[in-house]
């Protein structure tokens, strides 16, 4: 597991203060991996997902430090996201 990975599932579980969501998301990180964040928490892992997004390693850390705004990640072309976009907006919620 790389250390994106590793950082960034941490952080998503604290931001989810041990729990989980109603739903499934997947970040992919390009170039390290993925994170599965559903009922059980955010962990490595890569399968199906509701919703997957999708961006390079230097924007979900600045996505993660607060450093950007997921809507204007997203409006930037810095953020791809397919599926259910209302997962996508929940993810928005806890990092912003």
């Amino acid at each position: 597991m790389s250390d994106a990975i590793a950082a960034a599932a941490a952080a998503l579980n604290e931001r989810l203060g041990g729990g989980g969501i109603d739903g499934s998301i997947k970040l992919v990180i390009e170039d390290e991996g993925s994170v599965l964040i559903d009922a059980a928490g955010a962990r490595a892992a890569d399968g199906e997902a509701d919703c997957t997004l999708t961006a390079s390693a230097d924007t979900f850390k600045a996505l993660l430090d607060g450093e950007l705004d997921p809507t204007g990640a997203f409006m930037g072309g810095r953020l791809a996201v397919q599926g259910d976009m209302g997962l996508a907006m929940k993810l928005a919620s806890l990092l912003g």
